[in-house]
């Protein structure tokens, strides 16, 4: 560019508006550089390998920074209460508190009847669990306690492991409820220990991407059919009838079979106080949607109902007139610590893996999404502990297993709380209740808690509206989705949650065999590269092509096998007379040669040619068959074998083949995280084969981890080097354009894997 015009150029910039100009001077932009493949990168990066580090070796360092660092890590309240903003944040903290515990009171009562437990034991489970996770938590927005789906999968372990008919007194055929209780809280309190110990080893070992397994489709097509599954289970209490305890695979299936049974057994009065509690719950939710603007905290529905069914319970005796069941003796105060019992753990195991992973998969990803909302980390591996603790110091106070709840932790962020203080501030209100206020509920109906579950269903019921919109969006994740669901409904939540997760994992590898490859075309006057089109193949079938070079090389082989063993026997009779059917025999094989000449595609067949390495037979004018000579079988003999030695014979042009439209293929690896053992002999296979049919192979783009592990599979030999590999696609092109194994007018196949 010469002065006038870098002058024009100034002077029309000048008058450009700012983003034009800045548009216009990027166009002048460019990079030059070598071209690099990885050998010129390494020693123009001055490439070293990387210190290796133990990490087991900073576990056993002793001091007072690393024992402080290791304290704050395991227990966040001292790294965060020190610095709580008490004048902002402690009065949004009660109120969040008291709106959750007045939610919590119903609910625990409500999900320990789901779990198959006297009620009472809901309130433990949500006191101790909560304030436990206030002490280890590191999400300041979920409400750790009782959860549907959580209760539901220890009520399918309870009245599976302790039925009902276990517990028949022989005078009178009725259950030993006493008794029936007692087991069955054992039973929770031994499974909660279990599921906190597997949730504290898994965080103690950074197992926290286990969850990583779990997708959302999956998660939401497995709480889904729990939600089912909730429903079903408290028919018995609507109803009030007595229903058979039932557990794996279709236990849902007979169980909706036995209540539609039993229907014309129901209890009247049952049936109208459910029905009357689940009217009043709505209305009030809907009120509460509608005035939620005008409302500083929600209308506590769900307490008011539990209140005035109490009420209305004590004084029209309900039990007594109408036989309808209520909750019974809650006894005050707070319960000594227990052991677990040892002998349960071999029953138990499997349930408390599976009910660990959920419940850490419901927490953790709800923790996800407020920390993201409010801008603070969540750290998956101490929620695995802080979780575990709960479970593992509730179950020592006999609780059940426990989880986060959506409606309590979206009651908790809206009314304003900011940390895990309002968390502290329900246990504690549940405290209080325990201790002189749970006796006060003794007469509160079961069809009212049934309600109460019922009608917290909605949110996971709405669910259902993921079919339409995943098959909108991804079909892949409706078939995770409805695969979850139906093994969920027909093989229980145990079972459900295995099949779900092996036909995710198959699903995965299933896509990974059937990858996408782009056919790689250059931006004009760029270094970037896009997929041209989408094509259903490659254009050269390999593996065909180089089956029939096989098969013509094999046969010139055996072509000169014939040929040698010919010239022996020519050299043998030598000094005899040629009779009539050696040259029979001669004519026999140009007659092959003439077969194979045109099967091989060569043009022409083997005929007498003007100065040829072998004579032309003449005829006679009495058109008797001409006698070749010895000397003359020996010539062609040895002409033969002078072809089969041409240097260019195996070559596809010399075969008669078609040829590739391309010289030379690309590999963009810059996808690749890893290879493996079959990786690498994939891409000596690659090599050798499109060698074969004369195309030349190059690697581009490669990241460091690849190629050391191309380096530790002994991948690069003599025929590969780190030559092969070019820093970019573009190198490669431009070192395959420069260099091209066959025409340079044959184009560069780029294929990005």
């Amino acid at each position: 560019m010469g002065l006038s015009e870098a002058l024009g150029q100034r002077d029309t910039e000048a008058l450009l508006p700012v983003t034009q100009a800045m548009e216009l001077r990027k166009r002048n932009y460019y990079v030059e550089r070598p071209l690099l493949n990885q050998e010129q990168l390494e020693e123009l990066g001055c490439l070293t390998s990387a210190t290796e580090t133990h990490q087991w070796r900073t576990w056993f360092q002793c001091s007072y920074t690393r024992a402080r660092a290791l304290l704050l890590q395991h227990l966040p309240v001292l790294a965060w209460l020190p610095r709580y903003p008490v004048r902002d944040w402690l009065l949004g903290d009660l109120l969040a508190g008291l709106s959750v515990a007045i939610m919590q009171l119903p609910q625990g009562l409500a999900y320990a009847l789901l779990a198959g437990l006297p009620p009472v034991f809901g309130l433990y489970s949500s006191f101790y669990p909560v304030f436990i996770y206030f002490l280890f938590g590191t999400s300041r927005h979920i409400s750790v306690g009782t959860f549907a789906v959580m209760s539901v999968m220890v009520g399918s372990v309870t009245e599976s492991l302790a039925p009902d008919e276990d517990f028949l007194q022989a005078e009178n055929a009725t259950v030993d409820e006493e008794a029936r209780d007692a087991a069955r809280v054992q039973l929770a309190a031994t499974l909660s220990v279990l599921v906190g110990l597997f949730q504290v080893g898994l965080g103690l070992v950074h197992f926290g991407f286990v969850v990583t397994y779990l997708s959302e489709p999956l998660v939401r097509g497995y709480t889904t059919a729990a939600s089912i599954q909730v429903f079903v289970s408290q028919l018995k209490y609507v109803f009030g009838l007595q229903l058979s305890s039932r557990s794996g695979p279709l236990s849902l299936i007979y169980t909706v079979l036995e209540v539609c049974w039993k229907l014309p057994q129901s209890v009247v009065g049952t049936v109208v106080t459910a029905l009357v509690a689940g009217v009043v719950l709505v209305l009030v939710k809907l009120l509460n949607d509608k005035l939620q603007r005008h409302l500083p905290l929600p209308l506590p529905g769900e307490l008011l109902t539990l209140i005035g069914a109490t009420g209305i319970s004590y004084g029209v005796g309900l039990k007594r007139r109408f036989g309808v069941d209520v909750v019974g003796n809650i006894p005050a105060g707070l319960v000594p610590p227990v052991a677990p019992n040892p002998q349960l753990f071999a029953s138990l195991v499997g349930y408390a893996f599976t009910i660990a992973v959920v419940g850490f998969a419901i927490a953790i990803s709800l923790g996800k999404i407020f920390a993201l909302r409010h801008g603070y980390r969540v750290d998956s591996n101490q929620e695995l502990v802080a979780l575990g603790l709960s479970n593992l110091v509730g179950g020592i106070f006999r609780c059940f297993p426990v989880s986060c709840s959506m409606s309590r932790s979206l009651v908790q962020e809206s009314t304003g709380g900011n940390t895990q203080v309002a968390g502290a501030v329900s246990s504690l209100f549940i405290l209080i209740i325990i201790v002189k206020l749970g006796e006060l509920f003794q007469d509160l109906p079961k069809a009212v808690l049934a309600a109460v579950i019922i009608v917290n269903l909605k949110g996971m019921l709405k669910q259902f509206t993921d079919i339409c919109s995943l098959w909108k969006a991804n079909r892949v994740d409706l078939l995770i989705w409805l695969v979850t669901f139906v093994a969920t409904i027909l093989l229980n939540l145990d079972l459900g949650l295995a099949v779900a997760v092996v036909f995710s994992l198959l699903l995965v590898v299933f896509r990974t065999q059937l990858p996408r490859y782009s056919v790689l075309g250059q931006v004009p006057d760029t270094d970037i590269y896009r997929d041209v089109a989408e094509y259903s193949e490659c254009g050269v079938d390999v593996d065909h092509l180089i089956s029939r070079k096989k098969k013509l090389v094999k046969k010139q082989e055996q072509k000169l096998k014939r040929l040698k063993k010919l010239q022996k026997q020519t050299a043998a009779s030598k000094d005899t007379s040629v009779s009539i059917e050696v040259h029979s025999s001669t004519r026999d094989m140009e007659s092959n040669n003439v077969e194979d000449s045109k099967a091989e595609g060569e043009g022409s067949a083997m005929s007498c040619r003007d100065g040829g390495a072998h004579a032309c037979p003449e005829r006679k004018a009495t058109d008797l068959p001409a006698v070749s000579t010895g000397n003359e079988l020996e010539g062609m003999a040895a002409s033969g074998q002078e072809g089969a030695k041409a240097p260019d014979v195996t070559t596809l042009k010399a075969l008669g083949l078609p040829q590739p439209h391309f010289h030379s293929l690309i590999l963009d690896l810059g996808a690749l995280s890893f290879v493996d053992t079959v990786c690498l002999k994939s891409l000596k296979n690659i090599f050798r084969d499109f060698r074969e049919i004369e195309v030349e192979v190059y690697m581009a783009a490669c990241h460091t981890p690849v190629v050391a592990q191309l380096e530790a599979g002994h991948f690069f030999d003599a025929s590969i080097t780190k030559q092969h590999l070019f820093a970019s696609v573009h190198d490669a092109v431009l070192f395959a354009l420069q260099h091209p194994r066959s025409s340079p007018a044959s184009p560069v196949l780029m294929t990005k894997l």
